[in-house]
């Protein structure tokens, strides 16, 4: 029987950092606009859940939807070879 120390040197070979790399934070950087509309299309949602949705709520949700295609509109169109988002859209 192996115990987990002879084993930790294979398990960790590759040092981690924790950090998110240069690249990593640049693809972030240029999605951070799809990201805040998600995120405000997601709060508009959340609004509406327990209650019934008034004129005001559907257009708040219908404005932040169509702020998340925009921006989603947009990188594509800035990101050399296109983008794959998850849900099949383009």
């Amino acid at each position: 029987m192996k115990t987990i120390a002879a084993l930790q040197a294979v398990v960790t070979a590759v040092p981690f950092d924790g950090e998110p790399s240069d690249a990593e934070l640049n693809a972030i950087e240029q999605e951070m606009p799809l990201i805040l509309a998600e995120v405000d299309l997601l709060d508009a949602q959340i609004m509406t859940i327990d209650r019934p949705a008034s004129e005001l709520d559907t257009r708040r949700v219908r404005r932040a939807r169509n702020r998340v295609l925009a921006a989603r509109r947009d990188l594509t169109n800035r990101t050399p070879g296109g983008l794959s988002v998850p849900g099949g859209a383009a």
